[in-house]
């Protein structure tokens, strides 16, 4: 017994130790690299050995934290050789090892940092790198809750135009570059696209807790929607006209000191900062000369983040969609102006984003036209398939080098769009581009234990995170399976399974080692955390060792993993590892999200064979292998929205279903009403007689009504609609008030050769009733249409077979009535090809 406890103080005490960055073991030779965030219990998961000596491991344990006790064991190792400071390397693979909660990995006496398993290991990850997005807002800036470059800008080279430089337009808006203030064109419209894509496949991901201001507040709207609108907005401003296309704002003159943003004047023009005009041509400020050679690569990607923004905002804001739409077709023509790519002009320094390709980007551009449209344009189709023919693999992925975003962005957006307009041989030749340029990086990747086979470029990290996208989508538009484990193992090497065992983003996980000291000002001058963060990433040690002004500020914490090969330091004087980019966390951003997204699938009522599915024996959905949807009004004491429904229902031709309670049958100001729906065509039926709660809110098996009472209200009910020609024969489905019942409801309903419906659970349109005072039950419109538009998005069978039920009016006190969004939403409908029908249609009885 003492030994035992001795054992597990001294198992605690090594833990802790293991757990703080800050003590070392001096003498330690071999260390286990982990993905510090964790792993959903059913993954892939492999931890890599690496050791300054020679041993490689023959078999590890898993020890559970809570119990010290040994639950899995395992000889699933392939040994490598020696990779950067390490000598012998290994994969340790788990991947069968599906238990949920904390443990350690145990090898050669060697323990790893604590390792998390469980499904929500991901979860609000991609909220929380947000945060560092609205860090890096200009104009407005929530997190100083103050303005900064409120004063920007003046023209530069806008003669082609007919704008005389110095000339000043609006552009203050938009994010801050990284930890400059620089501000470029086409890594804010690659990041908004990014923002945008993340909302568009995973919206469910992502909370409302922001204003779109930044500031504390819910507004309805998710709040990686306002973040991409905040982006927008900016990318409007740098495209005022048809003509007037600018490439960034400011330039490296920002470099001059590092400071809290707030308003510049180093630029000989008092807080004003300057305008770059796209020319298509080579542009020269100081003695530095780009080689820009047409308007294609920042103009295309204007094009496509106007045109995926004016599908999403088509149903919540349409003003400003039908804005969006016609900048996109004024920044595709731009694009085409001069086929080519802009890079970025430099003052002082030689340093620009020398970007080297652009028929990637006119190929996203090209696809990007048929977002939101009912018809695919096939034209638009066959742009692409050139464009996309031109550049069959992004550059880099042959390469083991590339100049400072020479292939930009890192993948091509535009195969993975493409793809999803195409069926057959032309979808397998754009998805095996994907795979192409996957294998080049794979056949380097296979000769390591990290799978490493990125360059280690400048802002590596951004390279690695969208590389792990391509292999995400390749799997997910081919069912080819084949990479999975590299590309989990690129998603490792972000959150620490690499030589360095540290996260690449700042604060993620908060209990793990990740960046402290980055090259940014508000950690530096004001201890300021840029929470979610991602920093550059590893360079190679001779790009390092020749670049201009890095002089480290503190001792190496990392100096006995650095080598010939790669160097990374956590040090705010080092610009080139440590310096967190606003572009490359909006794509990890997106990678996040879609591995939370896959992790917790949302649980769904859908029938496996078709058919129609049940709860507590009553039927909430149809066929949910059809899409056909039933839109059901409730209605017992209000009816505000009654000739709004009606007339939209008649002027768009659709039938309806409308259950109502005998309170409503009776009240005298509404039979004009229930005799036009009837006349109409619309499913008239029974909501119950008094409206009763049949049972207890929080014990649902509580019955708050006998059998005697419940029949007598439910054929009081049907003798009310008896005086509107309606019969139990043509109206046999029942609703039930409060839709709250339970399975001895359901039976009694039979027993009267009734069938008792309810609405499909998913979305917040039953919520349509709510009002503020009602506090978080409360939903405003927007969020309720954004509801049934996710779940339409997010789930395999979007809405087939729905049941979605409104309510026909709702008390005074709500002022954001939903039934005035009714045009939208069939409008929404009939676009995605739902056929809408009655509840008798839709259900097979």
């Amino acid at each position: 017994m003492k030994f035992n406890i001795l054992f597990s103080i001294s198992f605690v005490l090594l833990v802790l130790l293991l757990s703080f960055k800050s003590i070392k073991n001096e003498n330690q030779q071999s260390w286990i690299r982990i993905n510090l965030l964790g792993y959903p219990s059913v993954s892939i998961k492999v931890a890599v050995w690496a050791s300054k000596a020679a041993e490689t491991p023959t078999y590890f344990e898993i020890i559970e934290k809570e119990s010290n006790m040994v639950v899995y064991r395992s000889s699933n190792i392939k040994s490598f050789g020696a990779y950067g400071p390490f000598k012998k390397t290994a994969r340790l693979n788990f991947s069968d090892f599906k238990l949920t909660g904390s443990f350690f990995i145990k090898a050669n006496g060697i323990l790893s940092p604590l390792v998390l398993i469980n499904n929500d290991v991901y979860k609000g990850a991609a909220d929380f790198c947000l945060r560092y997005m609205r860090q890096q807002r200009s104009g407005f800036n929530p997190y100083l809750k103050d303005s900064c470059h409120t004063n920007d800008g003046y023209v530069l080279y806008g003669s082609e135009a007919g704008v005389k430089d110095s000339t000043h337009f609006n552009a203050s808006g938009g994010w801050h570059d990284a930890s400059d203030y620089l501000q470029y064109s086409a890594t804010s419209a690659n990041a908004t696209y990014h923002l945008l894509m993340a909302y568009r496949d995973f919206p469910l991901v992502f909370g409302d807790e922001k204003q779109a201001n930044g500031m504390d507040g819910k507004n309805g709207r998710s709040d990686i929607l306002d973040e991409a609108k905040w982006g927008l907005d900016w990318l409007l401003k740098m495209h005022p006209k048809k003509n007037i296309m600018f490439n960034q704002l400011a330039d490296d003159r920002d470099h001059m000191s590092m400071r809290i943003p707030k308003e510049d004047s180093q630029y000989g023009r008092g807080f004003e900062r300057p305008l770059y005009f796209i020319t298509g041509e080579p542009q020269q400020r100081g003695k530095f000369l780009n080689a820009t050679t047409g308007t294609s690569s920042t103009a295309a990607k204007f094009s496509s983040a106007f045109n995926l923004g004016a599908a999403i905002f088509k149903y919540q804001d349409d003003e400003y969609s039908c804005i969006l739409s016609k900048k996109a077709k004024t920044a595709y023509q731009f694009a085409l102006k001069k086929p080519g790519v802009t890079q970025t002009a430099s003052v002082r320094s030689p340093y620009i984003y020398a970007e080297d390709n652009w028929v990637d980007d006119m190929e996203l551009a090209s696809a990007a036209l048929n977002f939101g449209q009912k018809k695919l344009n096939q034209k638009a189709i066959l742009n692409a398939l050139s464009y996309a023919e031109e550049e069959k693999t992004t550059p880099w992925m042959q390469k083991d080098t590339a100049a400072h975003y020479q292939y930009y962005p890192f993948i091509n957006l535009g195969h993975n769009e493409l793809a999803k307009q195409m069926v057959g041989t032309d979808k397998t030749k754009i998805t095996n581009y994907y795979r192409q340029g996957i294998e080049q990086v794979w056949n380097r990747a296979k000769e390591n234990a990290f799978y490493r086979g990125i360059p280690f470029i400048w802002c590596s990290n951004n390279l690695t995170v969208s590389f792990a996208i391509q292999c995400g989508w390749y799997t997910n538009l081919t069912g080819d399976k084949t990479f999975l484990e590299l590309e989990q193992a690129n998603f490792d090497w972000i959150f620490g399974c690499n030589p360095w065992g540290t996260s690449m983003v700042y604060g993620l996980p908060n209990w793990a080692d990740t960046p402290t000291d980055p090259h940014s000002a508000f950690t530096h001058l004001k201890n300021y955390p840029i929470d979610g963060g991602l920093v550059d990433g590893p360079v190679y040690t001779n790009i390092y060792k020749g670049l201009i002004g890095i002089t480290l500020a503190n001792t190496d914490e990392y100096a006995e993993f650095q080598s010939d090969l790669a160097v990374y330091h956590d040090d705010y004087g080092d610009y080139s590892t440590n310096e967190p980019t606003m572009d490359g966390t909006a794509s990890l951003i997106y990678l996040l999200a879609a591995k939370e997204a896959k992790s917790t699938p949302k649980k769904v009522l859908v029938s496996i064979e078709g058919g129609e599915t049940k709860f507590l024996r009553a039927i909430v959905r149809g066929d949910s292998t059809k899409k056909k949807i039933a839109l059901v009004f409730t209605g017992d004491e209000f009816a505000d929205g009654g000739e709004v429904i009606r007339k939209t229902l008649k002027d768009k031709h659709v039938k309806a279903s409308f259950f109502l309670t005998g309170n409503f049958y009776r009240n005298t100001n509404f039979k004009s009403l229930i005799n036009k729906l009837k006349k109409d065509g619309n499913y008239l039926g029974p909501h119950s007689d008094k409206h009763l709660l049949y049972c207890d809110w929080n014990k649902r098996d509580s019955l708050l009504v006998t059998k005697a009472e419940f029949e007598k209200d439910l054929k009081s009910n049907y003798k009310e609609m008896a005086a509107f020609g309606i019969s139990k024969t043509n109206a046999e489905y029942f609703l039930p008030p409060y839709e709250w019942y339970n399975r001895k409801i359901s039976e009694w309903t039979g027993q009267l050769g009734l069938t008792l419906v309810n609405f499909t659970s998913g979305t917040h349109s039953n919520a349509d009733y709510t009002y503020p005072e009602l506090g978080k039950s409360y939903k405003s419109s927007n969020e309720i249409f954004q509801s049934i538009i996710s779940f339409d998005k997010s789930n395999p069978n979007g809405l087939n077979g729905f049941i979605l039920l409104l309510h026909v009016g709702t008390d005074t006190r709500r002022v954001d009535k939903f039934y005035l969004q009714l045009p939208k939403l069939i409008d929404y409908l009939n676009l995605k090809n739902y056929e809408l029908v009655k509840i008798d249609k839709l259900l097979v009885h």
